[in-house]
């Protein structure tokens, strides 16, 4: 008679575990928008045919000194419309990967979201007072972005890696204009 409690307690706390593991934040990927949504809300229900651009030779050089690595990818897609370009850019946090949506019009960020966080810290770079810094920002000579962002204590990884979404997005906005 004593088995049947001591197996349900331990069934208990297997199944608290379990719960408690699916909760835990660290190993959540949070989706703030799906990119299909950034994408039709940006371009006001109308989604644009995609396009590409190819990493090769002098962008594939600058894309690497932007992101301080070689790009995973020898492709991007992006979507345009009357002037307006819109990227889904990955980038790694502290070990994972932040999806971020940037669109471009006139040589300047016109807006960003994190779409998809998986860190188990630093997501406030998602709220409007960290991304709204981003807003009217373009490339300076140098082609860095040519104005300060404030970081995020706390969030330094997170911050470095949304800096370098937007000079990213910035530099194929102005590359898709060469094609």
């Amino acid at each position: 008679m004593q088995a049947l409690p001591i197996k349900s307690k331990l069934l208990s706390a297997f199944f608290f575990a379990l719960l408690s593991l699916h909760a835990s934040p660290c190993l959540a990927e949070r989706v703030y928008q799906r990119p299909e949504e950034f994408i039709f809300e940006t371009f006001s229900g109308v989604s644009p045919e995609v396009q590409s651009l190819m990493f090769l030779g002098d962008r594939k050089k600058k894309v690497t000194k932007i992101l301080s690595r070689k790009p995973r990818k020898l492709r991007i897609r992006y979507w345009e419309k009357d002037g307006k370009t819109a990227w889904i850019l990955e980038e790694i946090g502290k070990t994972k990967l932040i999806t971020a949506g940037f669109v471009v019009e006139d040589g300047k960020i016109s807006n960003s979201k994190v779409l998809v966080y998986r860190e188990s810290h630093g997501d406030e770079v998602r709220h409007s007072f960290f991304l709204d810094q981003f807003f009217g920002l373009s490339l300076n000579s140098n082609g860095g972005l040519n104005g300060k962002v404030d970081g995020i204590s706390g969030a330094t990884l997170s911050v470095r890696s949304m800096k370098k979404m937007a000079t990213l997005a910035l530099f194929l906005d102005n590359e898709s204009k060469k094609r």
